[in-house]
């Protein structure tokens, strides 16, 4: 059992806005867009009635001069979704979507699961062993094939560590630390 993390815009501050998709081109005559998911619930993201907000060029907030879109329909395609939005009549009008990042206000987001964490919650962590040896602190995550890795800085540089249960035995948020079990040599540079 590894980890489930959602993915978020890398930010210590808890950021309004999740990202959730990136539109990548028009699709048919009829107004609809293709869509890869950038979440790990895609269902709860582009479910008809889901209020979704262009991003902004900073991509952490949504643009100022730009509308909210409501998911009027969607169907999974291969790697991603089809997806209309009202308002969307035709390609011309999808077409201005094109190349956008889509973002979703966290509070309309499902609750986590017992084990699961935001990414953006990672960044910062003091990370330690579970003898309590320091390690450094969590500076990046990286979504890699076929396991994330947390990028930690250290005294004596960066590690790269793998983002599964075996290794990361325990993420205490409100303690702002990560626990390790390494196995031999891990955590040498």
């Amino acid at each position: 059992m590894s980890f489930s993390a959602r993915r978020a815009v890398p930010d210590r501050a808890a950021p309004a806005h999740l990202v959730v998709g990136f539109v990548s081109k028009p699709h048919g005559i009829r107004g609809e867009v293709f869509v890869q998911s950038l979440t790990d619930h895609p269902g709860g993201a582009f479910a008809p009635g889901v209020v979704l907000c262009i991003a902004g060029a900073d991509g952490r907030e949504p643009a100022s001069d730009a509308a909210p879109l409501r998911v009027e329909a969607a169907r999974p395609q291969k790697r991603g979704f089809l997806v209309r939005f009202a308002g969307m009549q035709d390609r011309n009008d999808a077409e201005e979507l094109r190349g956008l990042y889509l973002l979703r206000a966290i509070e309309d987001l499902e609750p986590l699961d017992e084990d699961e964490v935001f990414y953006h919650d990672l960044l910062g962590l003091a990370v330690e062993t579970v003898s309590g040896e320091p390690v450094g602190e969590v500076h990046e995550v990286f979504e890699q094939a076929p396991h994330d890795l947390l990028e930690v800085r250290t005294p004596r540089g960066i590690l790269l560590i793998p983002f599964v249960r075996t290794v990361v035995v325990g993420v205490d948020l409100p303690a702002r630390r990560l626990v390790v079990d390494p196995p031999e040599g891990l955590l040498e540079l």
